[in-house]
C-alpha cells in the first residue's frame, strides 16, 4: 500500500473515531437535553450508548455520584448538565474566592468541543453574569451547528482523495489539514466578542477587554486558566498526517 493511502486512513481514523462518531451519534441531542425538549425515554439507546462510553473519563462535577454521572439516562433524570462527547479541544478554569476548594478543587472549569461544551457551564454563566458576559453557549453557536456537516464532508473528501488522482486532488485534503487552525481562529473570535458586548446587567462594571486565550489571565478578583485539551492535540496530528499524505501522494505520483 502507498504511504499516502497509510497516512490518509491514519487521519481517517483519528477524525472518525474522536470526532466524527460522537458528534454524529449524539446530533442536537445536547441542546433538546438542556430545552427539556426530550425526556429520558425517547434518548435513542445509540446516542445513550455514544454518550456513556465516550464521556466515561471526561470531567463531571465530583458532587454528582459516579452510579449517576456515568449514565446519560440518569444525568437528564436528575436533571444535571450533560455536555458533548466529542473528544473536548480546549480547557478553560476560572477561580473565584466565593467558590471554596472543597467544591471546586481546580477552578470551574469548562470544555470547548467542536459541537458544544462540556463541564460547569452553569457556574461559569454565574459568574460571567457578574461582568455582564453573555452565557457560554453563544460562543460559536454558528461553529457547532455546522461541525457535523464539516465532518461528513471531510470524510468523504478524504476518502476521495485515496482514489482520485486527477485535477484538484490537493483541495480533498484542505478540510483535515485547516482544522486546528480554524478552531483556534474561531476560539479567539468568540473569546474577543465575549469580551467586547459586555451588558449593562453586569454588578461589576469593567471596560471591554480581550480574554485570555491561552496560558493564565485575570478578570476583576477572578483568575482564568486557558489551555488545549487532549482533542487540540488530536487534531494537529489529524493536520499533521493529511499533509504528509498530501506530500506522500505527489512523490509517489511523480515517481508512477
Amino acid at each position: 500500500m502507498p504511504k499516502y493511502k497509510i497516512y490518509t486512513l491514519i487521519a481517517l481514523a483519528i477524525m472518525t473515531l474522536f470526532f466524527t462518531i460522537p458528534t454524529l451519534g449524539f446530533f442536537k441531542l445536547q441542546n433538546r437535553i438542556e430545552n427539556s425538549q426530550i425526556t429520558s425515554e425517547q434518548i435513542p439507546a445509540y446516542a445513550s450508548a455514544v454518550w456513556n462510553f465516550y464521556t466515561k473519563f471526561y470531567y463531571k462535577n465530583h458532587l454528582i455520584s459516579d452510579e449517576v454521572k456515568n449514565d446519560l439516562l440518569k444525568m437528564v433524570e436528575n436533571r444535571f448538565e450533560v455536555g458533548a462527547p466529542s473528544v473536548p479541544v480546549w480547557q478553560i478554569s476560572l477561580e473565584a474566592p466565593n467558590y471554596p476548594k472543597e467544591a471546586f478543587p481546580n477552578g470551574i472549569p469548562i470544555y470547548v468541543h467542536i459541537d458544544g461544551f462540556s463541564g460547569d457551564v452553569g457556574e461559569m454563566n454565574t459568574l460571567n453574569h457578574y461582568i455582564g458576559m453573555y452565557p457560554v453557549k453563544r460562543g460559536g453557536a454558528f461553529e457547532h451547528a455546522m461541525s457535523p456537516y464539516y465532518l461528513i464532508i471531510a470524510t468523504i473528501l478524504m476518502i476521495a482523495f485515496l482514489y482520485y488522482d486527477g485535477k484538484g486532488q490537493t483541495l480533498l485534503m484542505i478540510l483535515p489539514i485547516i482544522a486546528p487552525f480554524l478552531f483556534l481562529a474561531c476560539y479567539v473570535g468568540w473569546l474577543y466578542w465575549f469580551g467586547h458586548n459586555l451588558q449593562e446587567w453586569g454588578a461589576f462594571k469593567i471596560k471591554p477587554f480581550m480574554p485570555t486565550a491561552f496560558g493564565d489571565g485575570k478578570v476583576a478578583q477572578f483568575t482564568t486558566h486557558s489551555y488545549p485539551a487532549f482533542g487540540f492535540y488530536l487534531m494537529i496530528a489529524l493536520s499533521a498526517f493529511s499533509a504528509l499524505a498530501l506530500f506522500s501522494k505527489f512523490k509517489f505520483l511523480k515517481q508512477k
